[in-house]
């Protein structure tokens, strides 16, 4: 089920990583690396009060879900991470 904060982090045609809020037409940030542009939306998700956060690899597929969770006291053990 896709929430309105859930974010989403993939490569674009001319080669840059976007971070993009799924309900936004536009991405909120573009990064050299896949690897910023995933710590750019865990802020944003952190600052947002938390949702979901779909890592996309260099073929398009859905590569990482993550849940991140603003200041959760008892967070589940995840397994991925």
């Amino acid at each position: 089920m896709s929430r309105k904060n859930d974010r989403t982090v993939f490569r674009t045609a001319d080669g840059d990583w976007a971070n993009k809020k799924n309900s936004a037409d536009k991405a909120s940030s573009l990064h050299n690396t896949q690897k910023d542009a995933e710590d750019a939306a865990r802020q944003m998700l952190k600052n947002q009060g938390g949702s979901e956060l779909i890592t996309k690899g260099l073929d398009g597929k859905i590569r990482s879900k993550d849940t991140i969770a603003s200041k959760d006291p008892n967070p589940p053990k995840d397994k991925e991470h």
